[in-house]
């Protein structure tokens, strides 16, 4: 339904309706899954009410292969490979983690000709272990382990192998779970202190702790704050900081920051409630500073694709490009000091 209309709303089904009626029908047949692909369905399912529908399915719903068409032909055979990985992070105010996850996935898009068989080797703990190279230091051990249809699962239980044909375009080939305790890549510190019965200082300290060589691009730390402060302003080592009555925060904004490095900012601000009600002082406090980011050519977890074959009957040449991304989790959370 993303693919069709942009975003999955309550607004957005009312207004296509009929599209998302026709989609259901055709992904599930009495009660059982049949096409799955968008690709597929979008030579099947026309968007436009001018476009006449189909006489017939697709050849490829009836293939063996049913998530891609025969006869597909590309002038530039390439693979494009992204790891990417989020981390989900809940820190107490002295410091202590006391939640952390990897949600990682793979995703790809193929642009290869004919009917290719890939194969992809990661640097998988349990095929080393089944190859007896247990004591290998950059093994990975994942789990909740999901794969797109066009994974041969029975391959993939019997020696971990990852073989497939892949669809044509842009899809997730699988995603993956570490339930790890990993320390904060961005780590943030912020102390409060009152200044009399009618100002309030915070003073935020964020540590990157990854190699000097990367750089998280795009860092927002988002800073809870009363909802009746005013008059603010901030001074800081680096980047910007503004405040965001709408989110009730302070959003401190930096384009790019290196690995290895101490920041800080100060922001001041005028508090009426500074001598009022604790119950809402202590509701505020409460909340937990956020942090956002993305580390290009990275990953958490040291996974590392070891190889990735492409065949194919012709015996053309293709590219494959591989690339990693760690990226913060919907739950990069630090509490208040």
């Amino acid at each position: 339904m993303n693919e069709y209309f942009g975003s999955l709303e309550e607004e957005s089904i009312r207004d296509n309706f009929v599209l998302v009626y026709e989609l259901l029908d055709e992904v599930m047949d009495h009660g059982w899954p049949q096409i799955a692909e968008v690709k597929v369905l979008k030579e099947y399912i026309l968007q436009g009410a001018h476009k006449l529908a189909l006489a017939k399915p697709p050849q490829a719903v009836t293939n063996v292969v049913s998530w891609r068409t025969e006869g597909i032909r590309h002038k530039k055979n390439e693979v494009f490979l992204d790891v990417v990985e989020k981390l989900n992070l809940l820190v107490a105010g002295n410091g202590t983690v006391l939640f952390s996850e990897i949600i990682g996935a793979i995703k790809m898009r193929s642009f290869l000709s004919g009917m290719p068989e890939l194969k992809l080797g990661l640097n998988d703990k349990a095929l080393f272990d089944a190859q007896g190279r247990s004591g290998a230091k950059k093994a990975v051990e994942m789990e909740d382990i999901k794969f797109h249809q066009c994974v041969r699962l029975t391959r993939f239980e019997t020696d971990r192998t990852i073989s497939f044909i892949p669809p044509d375009g842009e899809f997730e080939l699988m995603s993956y779970r570490l339930n790890t305790t990993v320390k904060p890549l961005i780590a943030v510190e912020t102390a409060i202190e009152t200044l009399g019965r009618s100002r309030v200082e915070y003073v935020v300290k964020v540590r990157s702790n990854f190699k000097a060589r990367s750089f998280a691009n795009n860092v927002d730390i988002l800073v809870p704050v009363p909802p009746d402060v005013d008059s603010p302003s901030f001074k800081a080592t680096m980047g910007s900081a503004v405040y965001e009555p709408d989110l009730e925060c302070i959003k401190w904004s930096i384009r790019q920051l290196a690995g290895g490095k101490d920041v800080s900012m100060r922001a001041t601000f005028g508090l009426p409630s500074v001598g009022g009600d604790e119950a809402d002082a202590a509701k505020w406090r409460k909340r937990t500073v956020q942090v956002k980011y993305e580390i290009p050519y990275f990953t958490v977890s040291g996974i590392q694709v070891r190889y990735l074959k492409i065949l194919d009957k012709s015996g053309y040449e293709a590219l494959p490009w591989v690339r990693y991304i760690t990226q913060s989790g919907p739950q990069s959370e630090f509490r208040l000091s």
